[in-house]
């Protein structure tokens, strides 16, 4: 009986995973066809194959997902971003202060120790003493025990008399301990730990997010390189032009209208590659950013190429049932709601009377060596009750808020499961969207270009004019610019879909990890 005493009851509600429901199939039942898909590829256009299209389909996702994209580039730029990264830096210390902070709350668990020691000397006042004796004097009652003679005699001594000084030595230990009968100190630890889990999550969602930022602006600076690369492809082929047109304005076969409008497409294709020159260097920046790096310090380094990394035929992306599981911020909205749970439980208890128990064993001596001695021991024990009678609703007050905030956190939780399935819906919407897209603006490329060859070689015999030549121009020019940053959007959206899965912190960041950090909790020993 006394050992269940001791061990007490823990107050409050206790915190159960929540369950919600979530779609069977990202795909309604109705997945995509792979080798339907693949084999629509084998079909030609104008002697081309097509492209095949990527192919969503519900298997383990990659943790290193940007490996599929097969740039070796992209993939040294990841590996370095989970260490350089100034976001995650931070994330990693907010989860050391939040080691810490349990660290502190578990040691509520046990006992408190304090060792003392300390020596005073004490010099009495002489002047107190002589109006002291002059006081009991006055009194008669001094008077009359010794006589007048005597305490005449007294009194006139009295200021004569010097009191030693007196020294005091001390030492002792003092030990408490909360006997925790409601739960009060475990429902702090059990929230402590739930924070702690928190920021584990916190960590790897921060991971997550920079893994995508690089991604996604390395896609943006690979578009951008691609539509550098067909400006000055598309200035060569506007030259090209006013040499033609210079030719035939020479032999009379033409106006300098012609040239003059060819020169005109010369200047205006040159003027556009300033601003993308532009945008490139500020892409360059951004991914020296998230890699802690100075301006311009990866320029060298990120001007080899400028291919945009293709999407690989079939993308991974798992059931929608293990995605709470692999999407951290759904993992820290339910220990955020494990910690309010928790905290209620606190509330709780502090209704409850509080006891404590308390000792202490003191050396006390007015000499030195006589400190060790067992006869100079003073000691005390005893429980001490702590009862809150009148607090003025404080308690009310923090029970009200706690569950408050329980309840927010439970509507959190909702919001972010929620949110999670609309993210990997909405990305998989506009992946294959996007797709749609690129391979329409690639057959209008092709188009182009063959109506581009078709004016300059009917231009050249006389049988067009030089207007039907510049609008074919303008036209490829336009698509060309719109397939090359189509084709980046195609990845950057496959970038989103990741993003939106969860995946990437499973080997920087793994659950053992987490596993490892809880289980100190309260078994370590207090420090």
């Amino acid at each position: 009986m006394a050992s269940l005493l001791l061990a007490g009851c823990s107050v409050g509600p206790d915190f159960k995973p929540p369950s919600l429901w979530s779609p069977t199939s990202w795909f309604d039942g109705r997945p995509p066809d792979p080798a339907h898909l693949a084999a629509a590829g084998q079909r030609r256009s104008h002697g081309r194959p097509l492209r095949v299209a990527s192919v969503p389909v519900e298997s383990p996702p990659d943790p290193h997902w940007w490996d599929q994209f097969g740039d070796p580039e992209l993939s040294a730029l990841e590996v370095r971003v989970a260490h350089a990264n100034l976001d995650v830096r931070l994330a990693t210390i907010r989860l050391v202060e939040s080691r810490a902070q349990l660290r502190v709350t578990a040691a509520n668990e046990f006992p408190s120790l304090n060792g003392s020691a300390a020596y005073t000397r004490t010099q009495l006042s002489s002047k107190e003493f002589e109006r002291g004796l002059s006081d009991a004097v006055s009194s008669g009652g001094l008077g009359n025990l010794l006589g007048n003679g005597n305490t005449n005699a007294l009194r006139a001594e009295a200021g004569s008399i010097k009191i030693p000084a007196l020294d005091e030595w001390q030492d002792g230990i003092d030990a408490s301990w909360e006997l925790d009968l409601w739960g009060r100190v475990r429902r702090s630890v059990e929230s402590a730990h739930a924070s702690l889990q928190a920021s584990e999550e916190d960590r790897r969602s921060v991971l997550i997010t920079q893994f995508s930022e690089v991604a996604r602006d390395y896609m943006m600076l690979r578009g951008l390189q691609a539509q550098l690369a067909i400006l000055h492809d598309d200035l060569r082929v506007a030259q090209q032009a006013v040499t033609l047109t210079r030719q035939r304005f020479t032999g009379g076969l033409t106006t300098d209208l012609d040239v003059e409008n060819a020169v005109s497409q010369v200047d205006t294709t040159a003027a556009q590659i300033p601003d993308l020159e532009r945008q490139v260097a500020q892409q360059v920046n951004a991914l020296g950013y998230l890699l802690g790096e100075p301006p311009r310090a990866l320029r060298d380094e990120l001007d080899r190429g400028a291919r945009i990394p293709p999407v690989p035929p079939s993308v991974p992306v798992g059931v929608p049932s293990e995605l709470a599981r692999r999407r951290p911020d759904i993992r820290e909205a339910e220990a955020q709601l494990h910690a309010a749970t928790a905290s209620v439980g606190v509330a709780v208890a502090n209704f409850y009377p509080k006891v404590t128990l308390s000792a202490g064993l003191n050396f006390e001596s007015l000499s030195l060596r006589d400190l060790g001695f067992w006869s100079a021991r003073a000691y005390n024990f005893g429980p001490t009750i702590s009862l809150p009678i009148f607090q003025g609703g404080r308690l009310r007050g923090q029970l009200e808020l706690n569950e408050a905030q329980q309840q927010e956190a439970a509507i959190n939780y909702q919001k972010t499961v929620l949110q999670a399935w609309q993210d990997v819906d909405n990305a998989l919407t506009a992946y294959e969207d996007e797709q749609r897209r690129r391979d329409a603006l690639d057959r209008s490329v092709r188009s182009a270009r063959r109506a581009l060859d078709l004016a300059q070689q009917q231009y050249a015999h006389g049988l067009q004019t030089f207007i039907n030549v510049l609008d074919a121009e303008r036209s490829l020019f336009n698509a060309q610019g719109q397939l090359a940053s189509s084709t980046a959007t195609v990845s950057s959206d496959l970038v989103q879909l990741y993003n939106a899965l969860g995946g990437g912190w499973e080997r920087t960041f793994p659950l053992r990890g987490a596993q490892a950090s809880a289980a100190g909790r309260a078994g370590n020993p207090p420090s």
